[in-house]
């Protein structure tokens, strides 16, 4: 029995494996059926090609033996029909045949599909041994499509919680964070203020990783959408340079802006999109200023980048970008504002790199000038 966090999974039972023989003579198909007859497996007989169709529509086939001279639809035709379908093309075919052995006639029936041709009168042994191999295999792929089946219910489920906690825990963090905020202001000068100072930061990266997760849950579910509107970069950087300043003046924090930094993109996912560098910066980059520069020299783009003290170890530049990976210590937070500077960066039809340099850290965002509203989906998981 197997358990998903608290829970019991049942284990049903395993369907019959269903297989397909497929001759003109009934007795053959008698002969084949006492032999091949065992617990879980359901023999289904055709004597036509067009019958044997029937079938393959009907059930889930695990094997087809198909005899080869049949009057109407031989062998080699049925073969071909079932290679046509997407709902058969997969199905192990072995071919039987009373005719003496000819090459050309056994690499047809390999051309057509087939996994095995067997000569009659056929070995007891040998046909057994070949159907239950088939049979396992069968089995094995049901049951992973069923263990795949469940597992994707899990996450479902699993991201419609995070989802649902995420929403809810903001309303309290919003009441902690305005209540922290005037802590610090009252107890300004005494000896509660580095204890104050000390909640406001907290909730503050709270309510950055409740954020992430709730961007993260929208992103997996695709329901985020662009909301593309006339801005202007300058203008939505100096407003979020200068909110981390005030949660921040034990930093210095230095905006540069340079050429026409007016165009079209949401500016809520570009805000997030620096917020979440200069996060980063400020948790995981080494004392020192951190310097944020945008530029709108170029006719069609738009460029973003910070830069910050400290160096990103090099095993870890090429997964920065992966959720849950891209934190420099796993205990300081979720790994996942990397991941959303890269999905929004990339929904918008830019891109987004980091790089070690003599000075630090560097990252470089390029957006286009005119991004189109579009609809958020997860790239690369």
């Amino acid at each position: 029995m197997s358990v998903i966090g608290d829970r019991p999974i049942v284990e049903l039972p395993m369907p019959s494996a269903h297989i397909l023989i497929v001759d003109d003579v009934p007795q053959n198909l008698t002969a084949m059926e006492a032999l091949l007859e065992q617990d879980g497996v359901e023999i289904l007989k055709a004597q036509s090609g067009a019958e044997a169709l029937e079938f393959l529509l009907k059930f889930d086939i695990a094997l087809a033996l198909l005899d080869v001279q049949m009057p109407e639809m031989d062998g080699f035709t049925l073969a071909e029909l079932m290679r046509g379908s997407s709902r058969t093309r997969d199905v192990p075919i072995i071919f039987l045949t009373a005719s003496p052995d000819d090459p050309m006639r056994s690499f047809k029936g390999y051309e057509t599909g087939a996994v095995d041709f067997l000569h009659k009168p056929i070995e007891p042994r040998v046909i057994l041994s070949k159907v239950s191999v088939f049979i396992q295999l069968h089995q094995q792929r049901v049951e992973l499509k069923e263990r795949n089946e469940r597992l994707e219910r899990s996450l479902q489920l699993n991201e419609t919680m995070i989802a649902v906690l995420t929403h809810d825990l903001r309303t309290p963090l919003s009441a902690i964070t305005l209540c922290a905020e005037r802590l610090v202001d009252e107890a300004e000068g005494t000896a509660l203020a580095r204890t104050a100072s000390f909640v406001g930061t907290s909730a503050f990266r709270m309510s950055r990783m409740v954020a992430q997760l709730l961007d993260f849950s929208r992103i997996r579910s695709s329901i985020l959408t662009l909301d593309a509107r006339e801005g202007d970069l300058g203008e939505l950087s100096g407003e979020i340079v200068g909110e981390v300043r005030r949660i921040h003046p034990e930093r210095t924090i230095a905006l540069s802006a340079s050429g026409n930094l007016k165009g079209s993109f949401d500016g809520v996912r570009v805000s997030q999109i620096l917020s979440n560098l200069l996060g980063n910066a400020l948790q995981y980059g080494a004392a020192g200023e951190i310097v944020v520069h945008v530029d709108g020299s170029d006719a069609d783009l738009l460029h973003l980048s910070v830069k910050n003290p400290g160096r990103i170890e090099d095993a870890l530049l090429p997964r920065l970008f992966e959720p849950f990976k891209g934190a420099f210590n796993p205990s300081d937070g979720l790994g996942l504002g990397l991941y959303i500077v890269d999905q929004f960066v990339r929904a918008h039809g830019g891109m987004v790199r980091a790089e070690n340099s003599e000075s630090g850290v560097r990252f470089d965002v390029v957006l286009p000038r005119f991004a189109d509203g579009s609809k958020l989906t997860a790239f690369g998981l």
